[in-house]
């Protein structure tokens, strides 16, 4: 029975070629749009799962509120961990991270620095599921100067040999650190991806007792009994035994005065699977950058629409075609044919067309997911899944859709009365169900408008973000990175450089906007006030970085070499003075910076000489900080304000000029505007996946729309003729069967408009400079709904009309 089924499926396939092909195309592409996602979604909640042990490690995080500003840091103070371990039993061990950047590292003539590194505790092979292939997951990284490799840098340096005794030099030729272990890469379903791991054994000394200083990613590892929540609530009198006494020492003041004025810190726990999608702590904080679930939610959300709307065309189309199956049906039901039979043999119908739809989209999903990987900054491959698993998971889905999209019209069709049909009468639904179907083509359009007016919003902040003036040029600013390991040299190159014809200015700075440094919690103050504790950024520049970038003084003066006391001079921003309550006065103000209890240094005492306007130092996620600038002699780079007529030979000039230094650092550079953009990368990919999707469902749905036209084009066949006897122009006929359309558009319209403002603006809280939702937005995803649909029910519109009147009246 099944086989004659499909027989009979497969001659109706052949027999209406044209709706068959609709249908197979618009099912298509909603299963690979939905497989595409699936495949996102699932890749994104599988972070940290590779662990063993992950539903027991938790990581232990920094909360609080300072000056009226949100502090939530993905890390913590040295001595946390071993604190922490010491009072709680429920504790089986604990790890610390502490990121060492790419440093340059060399083995005999061969040096490479694309290589991340990480300082961490001898328990890392306990707490993570990292497999050692080589050396001992015990004592690997226990004693100091050691170092543990991923499997690709060991095969970088040595190739095929064995890397265990072998000494690499790391920060140039400064340390020497032995290889002690061989482990595999880390996945790339890790919230953190280093290629090697040096041990933390002295190196985490000078900062052991510190509590005011927070540099260190700590993770626990719980006892199978026992939440995290319950830990949790344990932490405050730790914070409170621990933290304050220095705190107390450094302010002069009690920790319950600090809370009465507002101040609160705390340790917090966050369990290691909600680290990529759930993590609100600040994204500069965190060891790479995380997901967001709710972009999750919204790309299942897409997933979920696009196989409705793919469903909903199958309908619109199947019923359309219903008056050519009519007298099949009635036959069928003569013949003697149950009602049962009729609805298997419409559903054997509907799993053919999904079938090899779902074929179509797996060769789509196997021909886009490279493009898609390279569009989601994703690496999903298909053979990671089990080929059964996927088999079987694919067949299912089919039946689902195939049973989802051919119910309604399995049981509209077989509905049809045999006499009725036989007669040649009506049997095309009534004004219900031409309700329900236009009610289907609303919802398409809702969701296709919905996704309009959110990429337009996406693309809107996305221009705001790079065109808002920042408070510096960040424009022709050429970075040359690492050349502090010129020594003396750097200063002298900085001067000429800065007399080539090609540069505008220069300056020397390891301080580059829209990157934060963590300064930790700090005391500086106005001198005679009392002390409070602050979360001031502190940066070191020379005298030539605020003309190099642009930035204004608005008040007092810059640093200057006339000025030899400019030593213990400071610039503060606008956000520094507001702080402090200087509105017109903070010029000659000065500012006390006490020392960190036990660190043996001096307190400090520093002269405001400017204020430099506002300027965005940190991600536009954030509102500006207050920040400090300093006179320092430390540099990371040089900065170079440069003339766009030939950059090819300025950098081939500057690669000729660092080779002649013979340092073993290669050259090395960015453009501080695509540093710029890489901060929003994640932002940009949303808003390219976004338009991608909005096209896709305004396709789907425009056949969705031409189904419908179809249908009533074929309903309408007299009274079109009629209409064109008694003298009806074309254009009043396209009128005619286009009005109704038009108002099915305008209803999605306005269903669409206030859910998306919603959506949207919500979407924009997390910025702190944002667009305000202009009402052209919604007025152009409108017009162009409306557009778009004109279009697609044109066609059928002006075919309908141009038919010879002769054959419409005949045909009924």
């Amino acid at each position: 029975m099944l086989t004659n089924y499909l027989k009979i499926a497969w001659r109706n396939l052949l027999r209406n070629k044209a709706f068959s092909a609709i249908n197979i195309v618009g099912l298509a592409i909603g299963l690979a749009t939905c497989l595409l996602i699936s495949l996102f979604v699932l890749d994104e909640l599988s972070y940290d799962r590779f662990n063993t042990k992950a539903d027991r490690i938790v990581r232990v995080v920094l909360r609080g509120t300072l000056n009226g500003e949100q502090v939530r840091e993905a890390n913590v103070m040295a001595p946390v961990a071993q604190a922490l371990q010491r009072r709680f039993p429920e504790i089986q061990a604990t790890v610390r991270l502490r990121t060492a950047g790419k440093p340059p590292i060399a083995y005999g003539n061969k040096l490479l620095r694309d290589n991340q590194i990480a300082f961490a505790d001898s328990t890392l092979f306990r707490v993570f599921t990292l497999p050692l292939l080589k050396g001992d997951a015990h004592t690997a990284l226990s004693r100091p100067n050691t170092l543990v490799l991923t499997e690709s840098m060991a095969r970088k340096f040595f190739g095929r040999e064995d890397p265990i005794g072998k000494v690499l030099l790391v920060f140039g030729d400064k340390v020497a650190y032995t290889i002690t272990g061989v482990m595999a890469d880390v996945p790339v379903h890790s919230h953190f991806r280093f290629d090697a791991f040096a041990s933390m054994t002295g190196e985490a000394e000078a900062s052991q007792n510190n509590w005011l200083r927070s540099n260190f990613f700590t993770y626990l590892l719980l006892s199978d009994d026992n939440t995290y929540q319950r830990l949790e609530a344990k932490l405050q009198p730790v914070v409170d035994a621990n933290m304050f006494p220095p705190l107390e020492k450094m302010l002069g003041t009690s920790s319950a005065e600090f809370r009465k004025k507002g101040g609160q810190l705390g340790l917090f726990l966050q369990p290691l699977t909600e680290i990529h999608l759930h993590s609100d702590l600040k994204p500069e904080s965190e060891l790479e950058p995380g997901g967001d679930i709710r972009y999750v939610y919204l790309f299942s959300a897409i997933a979920v629409f696009m196989l409705l709307l793919a469903c909903i065309n199958f309908i619109n189309l199947s019923t359309a075609g219903a008056a050519k199956r009519a007298k099949e049906v009635g036959i069928r039901k003569a013949l003697g044919s149950e009602r049962s039979a009729l609805i298997s043999q419409f559903l054997a119908e509907s799993g053919l067309l999904t079938m090899l739809a779902m074929g179509l989209a797996v060769g789509l999903v196997l021909i886009l997911l490279p493009a898609f990987n390279h569009l989601a900054g994703k690496a999903i491959r298909l053979t990671s899944i089990s080929p059964y698993k996927l088999l079987a998971g694919l067949v299912a889905f089919s039946l689902l859709v195939s049973v989802v999209a051919g119910s309604y019209p399995a049981f509209f069709l077989s509905s049809f009365r045999s006499i009725s049909t036989l007669k040649g009468a009506t049997v095309l639904p009534g004004s219900q169900r031409i309700s329900l179907r236009s009610g289907l083509v609303v919802f398409q359009f809702f969701v296709s408008i919905s996704l309009l007016i959110g990429t337009t919003v996406v693309y809107r902040q996305l221009h705001y973000i790079q065109t808002i003036k920042l408070g510096y040029d960040k424009e022709q600013v050429l970075v040359l990175e690492h050349t502090s390991v010129l020594g003396k040299n750097e200063a002298l190159w900085r001067k000429t450089l800065a007399q080539d014809s090609r540069v505008m200015r220069a300056s020397m700075s390891g301080f580059l906007p829209n990157t934060t440094l963590n300064t930790g919690l700090i005391s500086m103050h106005p001198t005679g006030e009392s002390a409070r504790l602050t979360r001031l950024s502190l940066f070191g520049i020379d005298q030539h970085y605020v003309p190099t970038l642009g930035m204004k003084v608005i008040t007092g003066r810059n640093f200057s070499d006339a000025f030899p006391s400019d030593s213990s001079a400071v610039l503060i921003n606008e956000a520094t003075a507001r702080l402090f309550n200087w509105r017109s006065n903070a010029i000659g103000q000065t500012l006390s910076y006490p020392a960190m209890p036990g660190s043996g240094n001096l307190d400090k005492t520093f002269r405001v000489i400017g204020v430099v306007q506002d300027f965005h130092f940190r991600s536009l996620h954030e509102p500006i900080a207050p920040a400090v600038l300093m006179l320092s002699d430390n540099s990371g780079g040089i900065l170079l304000k440069i003339r766009t007529d030939n950059v090819a030979g300025l950098l081939a000039s500057l690669k000729e000029q660092w080779a002649a230094f013979k340092t073993d650092t290669p050259f090395a550079y960015s453009f501080l505007d695509e540093s710029y953009k890489a901060t929003y990368l994640a932002e940009q990919k949303t808003g390219q996946i976004l338009g991608l999707f909005a096209g896709l469902t305004i396709f789907v749905a425009c056949l969705g729309l031409f189904g419908l036209a179809t249908f009533t084009a074929q309903q309408r066949t007299k009274e079109i003729g009629v209409r064109k006897v008694l003298g009806a122009s074309v254009t009043s006929i396209v009128a005619l069967l286009s009005r109704d359309f038009l108002k099915l558009v305008l209803v999605a319209i306005v269903l669409a408009s206030p859910i998306a403002y919603y959506a949207m603006h919500q979407w924009l809280q997390d910025f702190a400079y944002r667009i305000d939702i202009s009402w052209w937005v919604f007025a152009l995803a409108g017009l162009l709904a409306i557009g778009i649909a004109l279009l697609t029910v044109s066609f059928q519109s002006i075919r309908a009309a141009l038919i010879n009147p002769v054959k419409s009246l005949r045909s009924e």
